[in-house]
């Protein structure tokens, strides 16, 4: 008896060592796991945006197209097509193309090379009015015509180069917000692409 009631003890003591030992080899631990928690965040949440539109733009406009029908030199007849065009404009960033790297043990987050914009520019007309005449029909081609006319004038009517720009500075507006997190943890954005300019993250 006397024998248990030392050994009880004993690996008591033993048993509460080992808890302790634990307990304090997780905590001189924590610096790693961190860092690889801070990367694991920081990639996801990339992986997560995919493709970002960082700009629309919507115009609307009308055309009238008048046709005429001519016997010697002299318009005996007209007809004419009023079109109505809506055009959506949109810049985009696939940023499944932008690179990264972490530097976890300077806690720098590097960006090496960032993503050229998408501008996609698409019209959609509608027939509004069509002014048709005996003598001079409206032929399925000429609606064609018209039509194509009226997309082709629509997609020249966008500035793509101030789109390009506006696109640009609202992506670097948009990287500010998603690297927050970054931020947060105390990591720096170093930027080696020379895109990012005066709007630094």
């Amino acid at each position: 008896m006397k024998n248990i009631r030392i050994i009880i003890p004993f690996l008591a003591g033993i048993l509460i060592m080992l808890v302790l030992f634990f307990s304090l080899k997780s905590c001189f631990n924590l610096g790693g796991k961190t860092e690889k928690s801070d990367y694991y965040i920081l990639t996801n949440q990339i992986s997560k945006m995919n493709k970002m539109v960082v700009l629309e733009q919507n115009v609307s406009s009308m055309q009238k197209t008048k046709m005429g029908y001519e016997v010697f030199g002299s318009e005996v007849s007209s007809n004419s097509i009023i079109t109505y065009t809506k055009t959506n404009a949109q810049v985009s960033y696939d940023l499944n193309k932008m690179k990264m790297e972490v530097d976890s043990i300077n806690k720098k987050l590097i960006i090496t090379e960032l993503p050229n914009a998408d501008i996609r520019i698409t019209p959609s007309v509608e027939i509004q009015s069509l002014d048709d005449s005996f003598f001079n029909r409206i032929s399925e081609k000429d609606i064609k015509n018209v039509t194509q006319k009226a997309k082709d004038v629509a997609i020249n009517s966008i500035d793509q180069n101030k789109l390009r720009n506006e696109g640009h500075q609202q992506l670097i507006e948009n990287l500010n917000n998603i690297f927050v997190l970054a931020k947060a943890l105390n990591y720096t954005i170093e930027d080696k692409t020379g895109k990012i300019g005066t709007l630094g993250l």
